[in-house]
């Protein structure tokens, strides 16, 4: 183990933000994620994981205890069978698999961190999760001090979330299990109403692999989804607020809002997210809202490319991005009486 102090950390995250660690520890094996895992429970040592930072927010003063960076190795297929070591950068893995011919996480392209990090933030985007093709999650349980086998059906997931996010002090992902499918070189069905149109097909239709993944990757990189240190529109942690999820009743009254401030033929973006529920967009809520591509003046501003996006324009602080943040969540909420959600973790600071 590489073991560092008074570490920075900003390096360590796509948002090139925040103060240093007391100590910063480099695990490349499962046993020494395991062994600095105990050794901080052990002492009381406050404990933050990192794998690719592409989800972290960690504030100017830094973090006044251990961070452990798992850097793990481990790229196993048998069969339409994956296993990827948490430290396995995702959209490599991803490329792999279409290069082995097999479907299921194609759509997943181009989406920055690791592969650990998947199954807490059930990864999704363009009409794919993790969660449908995950069977299960190695992981090491800090409260009965084993290695644990956690079975999809047992990992509780829904939109961006699971049991490793609702219970982040508990277990620490080591490696994910992942079923594909063989497709004779084709994907799975395009779900996505905007990737169907950018292939030239229904939804619902497959095309192959390759076509699927570039066609994913140029859509990303049209929005600065797609990591570029050239590019500040990509110094971010992708989308900053997750898609709001709204009951019936609640989604009727917000309905009203929208004709109000917007005329009665506006129409809120609206998708079926289980009885009773309707999901809508937090990117439509924002530029109606009046945030636009590229809003703000200072070192901190909104993607030019996505209004989801908030970045780091070279020389900002955490507290310059964390302004702009609560700035959009007030702006949306006077608008349309809904309160947007961050997605990236926030360490010493909060929203």
């Amino acid at each position: 183990m590489q073991e560092l102090h008074d570490a920075p950390l900003a390096p360590l995250t796509t948002f090139r933000l925040g103060g240093p660690a007391h100590r910063l520890i480099t695990a490349t094996t499962d046993a020494e994620v395991i062994e600095a895992v105990r050794e901080a429970d052990d002492s009381g040592t406050p404990l933050l994981l990192i794998g690719g930072g592409s989800n972290l927010v960690i504030g100017d003063k830094g973090f006044d205890g251990t961070a452990l960076r798992i850097a793990t190795k481990g790229f196993s297929l048998d069969g339409t069978k994956l296993e990827l070591a948490a430290g396995e950068v995702w959209s490599d893995a991803v490329a792999r698999t279409v290069e082995a011919g097999l479907a299921g996480i194609e759509c997943l392209a181009g989406i920055p961190g690791s592969a650990g990090a998947t199954p807490i933030q059930n990864v999704g985007a363009y009409g794919q999760e993790v969660s449908s093709t995950i069977t299960e999650v190695i992981a090491y349980d800090r409260r009965t001090h084993e290695t644990v086998t956690i079975p999809n059906a047992e990992c509780a997931f829904s939109y961006r979330h699971s049991r490793f996010k609702a219970e982040p002090d508990r277990h620490v992902v080591l490696r994910v299990r992942f079923e594909l499918q063989d497709a004779d070189g084709l994907s799975a069905p395009i779900r996505y109403a905007e990737t169907a149109r950018a292939l030239g097909v229904e939804p619902g239709d497959r095309v192959p692999l390759a076509d699927a993944r570039e066609t994913v990757l140029k859509l990303r990189s049209g929005k600065g989804m797609v990591l570029d240190p050239e590019d500040h529109d990509t110094w971010s942690a992708g989308s900053f607020f997750t898609n709001p999820i709204l009951t019936d009743e609640d989604f009727a009254v917000f309905r009203t809002r929208v004709k109000e401030r917007l005329g009665e033929d506006a129409e809120p973006p609206a998708y079926p997210a289980g009885e009773g529920h309707t999901k809508t967009s937090a990117a439509w809520l924002i530029d109606k809202a009046g945030f636009t591509k590229g809003y703000g003046t200072g070192p901190a501003r909104i993607s030019t490319k996505h209004t989801l996006a908030l970045t780091n324009r070279g020389g900002a602080t955490t507290e310059d991005l964390l302004a702009l943040a609560r700035e959009v969540v007030a702006g949306v909420r006077e608008a349309f009486g809904i309160t947007l959600v961050n997605e990236p973790v926030t360490v010493g600071v909060r929203l």
